[in-house]
């Protein structure tokens, strides 16, 4: 694996006293956010296994496909691709298929807009084609990627912006990994809410299998329950959250994520919400897969806020 710079860029808003942390060297990784100089991602193995090995912490951009893949293989526009076995690149999840694209600290993206101390925004890009072979083997379809954060009044923003800049069409099916471990209070009494949207079938593995069912929006406390969950039908705007301790983050899915991810082991001290562009495994079923067509732009949000 290449050497990657892990220096890390911060985003500061004084006035809500919310900091949040990303490595451009390990594929953009939102690290930290912290409220009050309390941390509330989930560190997991920290960022240098993030970037080396694909262990998942705090926020991940998933790319190019989020979640799972059901095999080594996919066939999107007339192409077959062959994912190699090669750890360096992508990471197996705990039955052997590949999961959440290609490791962050492959995926080096450069700022467009250069940090000068304390400051509210930041824009880094990253192309991908030919010219990077470790990337372009995995997925060979041309763009350009921009990815912008902003953070004000206590709500931090992530944007995604694919361009189809060369005669590619651009499969769509990126997604976000958030890791929410809210401080000061046992994971069973936290409040959750979670919007109306449509459970997926899953099989053993986690790969979408059937027919989608309507559930409604929800408010519950965790207590014992988990979840490892596929949905799609996720309005714009839709909301979720997690409420420790007086402290409240809501996490809105703003355009461009129709699918989500809720995940919640048994005995995990976090919860992640996982906005998603397809379902998992959509690069191999086509199930909910968008082509982006030479040319077009495909611009996915959300927001996090923090209160109390």
């Amino acid at each position: 694996m290449h050497d990657v710079e892990l220096e890390r860029v911060v985003l500061r808003d004084e006035q809500s006293q919310l900091e949040a942390a990303f490595v451009p060297g390990a594929g953009m990784l939102c690290c930290s956010l912290r409220h009050r100089g309390e941390e509330l991602l989930t560190q997991n193995a920290g960022v240098d296994a993030y970037a080396r090995d694909g262990k998942t912490m705090a926020i991940p951009l998933l790319y190019p496909w989020a979640n799972r893949l059901a095999g080594f293989d996919y066939t999107v526009a007339g192409r077959t691709v062959h994912i190699p076995h090669d750890p360096s690149r992508v990471r197996l999840d705990g039955n052997g298929l590949p999961i959440h694209g290609v490791i962050g600290g492959r995926q080096a993206w450069e700022l467009t807009d250069a940090p000068a101390g304390d400051r509210s925004a930041l824009a880094a890009s990253l192309s991908w084609s030919d010219a990077r072979p470790e990337l372009f083997e995995l997925f060979p379809f041309r763009h350009e990627l921009r990815y912008d954060a902003r953070l004000l009044e206590g709500r931090l923003e992530i944007e995604v912006t694919v361009h189809a800049s060369g005669a590619d069409a651009v499969p769509i099916s990126f997604g976000f990994h958030p890791y929410f471990s809210p401080p000061g209070a046992a994971r069973e009494s936290w409040q959750i809410e979670l919007p109306a949207m449509r459970a997926l079938a899953l099989d053993a593995q986690q790969i979408p299998i059937g027919p989608a069912r309507a559930v409604p929006a929800e408010s519950f406390e965790l207590g014992g329950r988990e979840f490892d969950d596929g949905f799609d039908a996720v309005a714009s705007s839709a909301s979720f959250s997690v409420t420790a301790a007086d402290r409240r983050i809501v996490f809105t899915f703003l355009h461009g994520y129709p699918c989500a991810q809720v995940f919640a082991p048994a005995g995990g001290q976090f919860i992640c919400f996982e906005p998603m562009t397809a379902p998992a495994n959509a690069l191999r079923s086509g199930e909910g897969l968008r082509l982006l067509a030479p040319g077009e732009r495909y611009v996915a949000g959300f927001s996090l806020a923090v209160s109390g």
